[in-house]
């Protein structure tokens, strides 16, 4: 499944497409969705953003489009009059000044008020998104810090969207192998300098895999792996796929355990137990 940077980077390709324009169309496949259609029609988009794996289209009435991918949604950006090449099943179509923004496969979509959708049951359980919501070092250190999670594993914990929203399975090994750490450490148990490395980590590596299209890895590990042959799902990342294979920073062979039932990927030297 997508993790936060790529649902950021489908939230801005959308953006791109429609934003900044009026409504000419819009259609849900939802029968609760469909009578709110014609209301959207020269509504101004002003936005399309993110909050963990969840899309949010903004228009200026103050409503606000939730869609969430899950494991088989897709936007499909295309001129209104030419259909996409696909065989899924439309769900949503935004069309504004000849430019189209469909939705495929995903079942999962509502409209709400911007006061309202911090109550929306699956956006109210989320934390601050890292791409999103500007978190600082210092905010990510004070949650890290709370009483509900400070002596939990960081291995878990990071999979904890309540914590941040965003981080799935590959940044969860990536921001542990870059900030050292084992992933049963705690952060109540981290000195003040290892856990301001770890939140900058969380921040850095998400903001990398953003900036990078989802690559994690060092540029010089990376272009070393790519002078030696490499596929793309090698060097792109520094641990995460990399079992058995060496480990960039101290040739220790990479391992791979299961941690809240997901593989995570890690470097039993440069992040030991103790």
């Amino acid at each position: 499944m997508p993790e936060g940077p790529e649902i950021r980077r489908a939230a801005d390709r959308v953006h791109r497409q429609i934003a900044g324009r009026r409504l000419e169309d819009a259609w849900f496949a939802f029968p609760d969705l469909a009578g709110e259609a014609a209301s959207l029609i020269g509504r101004e988009v002003t936005a399309v953003d993110s909050w963990g794996k969840a899309l949010l289209t903004r228009f200026d009435d103050g409503r606000v489009l939730y869609s969430h991918n899950q494991l088989y949604g897709v936007w499909k950006l295309h001129a209104a009059d030419r259909e996409p090449d696909t065989h899924r099943s439309l769900r949503v179509r935004l069309v504004a000044q000849g430019r189209a923004a469909s939705l495929y496969s995903a079942s999962d979509v509502s409209l709400w008020s911007r006061e309202r959708l911090d109550e929306h049951p699956f956006l109210s359980r989320l934390g601050p998104d890292l791409l999103t919501h500007g978190v600082t070092v210092e905010q990510a250190v004070e949650r890290l810090l709370q009483r509900s999670v400070r002596r939990r594993g960081v291995g878990s914990l990071l999979l904890d969207q309540s914590l941040f929203a965003g981080i799935g399975n590959y940044l969860r090994a990536e921001i542990l192998f870059f900030a050292g750490l084992h992933f049963k450490v705690r952060p109540g148990d981290l000195e003040e300098t290892a856990l301001t490395r770890l939140a900058a980590c969380i921040l850095a590596v998400t903001r990398q895999a953003y900036d990078q299209a989802g690559v994690t890895n060092r540029t010089d590990w990376a272009a070393a792996e790519r002078a030696r042959g490499a596929s793309r799902r090698r060097w792109r990342f520094a641990v995460f796929e990399r079992e058995g294979l060496p480990c960039h920073a101290c040739g220790t062979a990479i391992e791979r355990v299961m941690v809240t039932s997901r593989r995570l990927y890690f470097c039993p030297r440069c992040q030991p137990a103790s």
